[in-house]
């Protein structure tokens, strides 16, 4: 994880450059921390961004859909692609209007998703689906079946031209503006789990089991 990585001329950040990073273990941190992401991709002329949930293992991000699907269509020959992650923070409040910002953490990867076609790679990426967004869930679940199988497609992404790019701490003001009489300061944000509320068919004798019960988005709880 901690090998070097060389940005390319297109990943590498112009407008606020402080803020890009380039190791493996910050990107990855995010992606793991994060379950929702954006795919870009052009079909026909026509630039999509199709939002969707994603696994990783080692260095290979994981995406799947439907085998209709405008995107699952496109992708399964290595179209050029584009995936992002960004996981929001802080609303970052200035004196004024032009230095607001936001804190957060994105990562984005370049490159040509291809088609898993062997069974048991498929099978596996499912597994790392599901249990990237809610660890212990693909062995409590029913398995998918031949139908659903052959109705869901998986696209591997190697994760080899990325960049991260931070942002974090307080607002950053033009030096005349720290006498303007106003608040400043961020407003932290985070996403919190609620407590499980049971499917009203549930089985008799059936209780949410502890990582519903205790669920939390963060990278060490994932």
């Amino acid at each position: 994880m901690s090998q070097p990585y060389i940005p390319t001329p297109r990943t590498r950040l112009i407008r606020e450059a402080d803020r890009g990073v380039y190791d493996r273990e910050t990107a990855y941190r995010i992606l793991d921390e994060g379950f929702l992401c954006h795919v870009g991709f052009v079909a026909d002329g026509q630039p999509f961004v199709i939002p969707t949930s994603y696994g990783r293992k080692d260095d290979s991000l994981y995406i799947h859909g439907s085998a209709a699907s405008r995107m699952l269509r496109h992708m399964r020959d290595g179209l050029p692609v584009c995936v992002t992650v960004t996981l929001l923070e802080g609303l970052v409040l200035a004196r004024s209007i032009f230095n607001h910002s936001m804190n957060y953490r994105s990562v984005v990867v370049l490159g040509k998703a291809m088609l898993v076609e062997d069974p048991e790679e498929k099978l596996e990426a499912l597994r790392l689906l599901a249990e990237h967004i809610i660890p212990g869930r693909w062995a409590d679940a029913r398995q998918p079946n031949e139908r659903e199988l052959k109705a869901t497609s998986v696209l591997r992404l190697p994760i080899e031209e990325f960049s991260a790019k931070v942002r974090q701490g307080p607002p950053i003001d033009d030096e005349e503006d720290y006498s303007f009489p106003t608040w400043a300061g961020v407003v932290p944000l985070e996403m919190k789990a609620g407590a499980p509320v049971d499917d009203p068919r549930l089985l008799p004798g059936q209780t949410a089991p502890e990582y519903a019960r205790n669920y939390s988005r963060s990278a060490e709880s994932g």
